[in-house]
């Protein structure tokens, strides 16, 4: 066991844990003003559900005894044999070390869908659906892409950091449960502002900051390829905030700071899968090239197709997840990882790329029938949506009885 190691992922366990109240705040400034306080509760509350469901089960049937390629067994309920020595899949580091940086994924990825259906989903619904999709689709995914025997590292595909279990998961469960919900009340004729820009830098740069640990850490040790990965995320999203900078004055004639925001953000989500193997000049190609992809499916597609996804979730993280699949099967090299099977497309070998295109309609597939299944029972048992008197009135007030802003009303309502 190596120390420097064992200091080194408990940090970036602390910094990706730091994600989620940073993507709180984040959907809080995007979101209206009557629904701050809403969106900031949808991520700190997951924080609870997905730790103690984490503890639970999560662990044991994400990284247990291989069954059938897509889930693991139970023998590691309640961290049971999960302890200070090490582990399967990390041999320099505690078990629990491993799995609290993991848990940390299981946190953020569900509170990302909760962006498509920001002011309109009752909160016990919300809070039911996050467990039910956790249970059948975060951790399914989560054992066939990391997992000891799991079925899409088999065939050959690789997800350095989440491109798979974490964006693409989240973002096309995203889009369907936006598409379920339907669109939120007067959408086709209210003008919906970015309420509160400094809070969406503020969310910002505490993605940025716990993002760096999230991929860089995901190396599992304090080694060469930890650094690689770093540099290679922050080179991403560097160039994907320069060219969404580019976009918004071709476009609409001046640079935004919300703009410059999600370009950051869509650099990480895109090189997430592929920043443990892919050179750093391809890291700028991915960002360079994820930030016009998404501009255009948040200012084109969506208003072409009329979906209400609020915040994006699924332009952001499901179309800049699928991006980053893809070009890691195109740009990934032995040279930089020798784990993986092929080099990518642009190297010559195809193995890689085919791989990754399996592995990623696999996860939509799942991310789809998983997430209909989910909500066919939600709203069975409680309902989805808030009334429409409730949702003119703001989610704060209706679903927390509280106000983000009691004393000032010059904002955005």
């Amino acid at each position: 066991m190596n120390p420097s190691d064992t200091g080194f992922v408990i940090i970036c366990a602390a910094f990706v844990l730091f994600m989620t109240p940073g993507l709180a705040f984040f959907y809080g400034g995007l979101g209206r003003r009557k629904n701050v306080v809403s969106n900031i509760m949808s991520s700190f509350f997951i924080i609870g559900i997905a730790t103690l469901m984490w503890v639970a089960v999560g662990f044991s049937i994400a990284f247990g005894t291989d069954f059938g390629g897509v889930v693991g067994g139970l023998e590691y309920v309640l961290m049971n044999g999960v302890g200070m020595i090490p582990g399967p899949y990390a041999p320099t580091i505690p078990f629990l070390a491993f799995a609290m940086f993991q848990m940390m994924f299981a946190i953020i990825t569900p509170a990302l869908i909760t962006g498509a259906v920001a002011g309109r989903m009752r909160f016990k619904s919300l809070a039911l659906f996050v467990v039910l999709w956790t249970l059948v689709v975060y951790y399914p995914v989560a054992h066939m892409v990391w997992g000891a025997g799991g079925w899409l590292a088999q065939i050959g595909s690789v997800d350095f950091a989440g491109g798979n279990v974490v964006h693409i998961s989240s973002g096309i469960s995203a889009l369907v449960l936006c598409l379920v919900l339907g669109k939120r009340a007067g959408y086709d004729d209210a003008n919906y502002r970015v309420h509160n820009v400094p809070l969406v830098a503020i969310g910002t740069a505490l993605l940025l900051f716990g993002w760096l640990g999230f991929n860089s850490g995901s190396a599992l040790a304090a080694d060469g390829l930890a650094a690689h990965a770093f540099t290679a995320s922050i080179v991403s999203a560097a160039a994907a905030e320069c060219t969404w900078v580019v976009m918004d004055v071709a476009f609409e004639g001046k640079p935004t700071l919300v703009g410059a925001c999600t370009g950051i953000v869509i650099g990480l989500v895109a090189i997430t899968p592929g920043c443990g193997f892919v050179p750093i000049w391809a890291a700028v190609v991915i960002g360079a090239l994820a930030s016009p992809l998404c501009y255009l499916c948040v200012s084109k597609l969506k208003p072409r197709f009329g979906y209400d996804d609020a915040l994006d979730a699924f332009g952001c993280h499901g179309v800049g997840g699928i991006f980053g699949g893809l070009c890691t099967g195109i740009f990934a090299s032995k040279g930089i990882n020798p784990s993986i099977a092929w080099d990518g497309l642009v190297f010559g070998e195809t193995g890689l790329f085919v791989a990754q295109v399996v592995s990623i309609l696999v996860t939509m597939g799942i991310a789809v029938i998983g997430t209909l299944a989910c909500t066919w029972i939600v709203r069975r048992l409680l309902g989805l949506r808030v009334s429409e008197r409730e949702e003119r009135m703001g989610l704060d007030l209706a679903q927390h009885g509280e106000r983000a802003y009691p004393s000032f009303n010059g904002l955005d309502d």
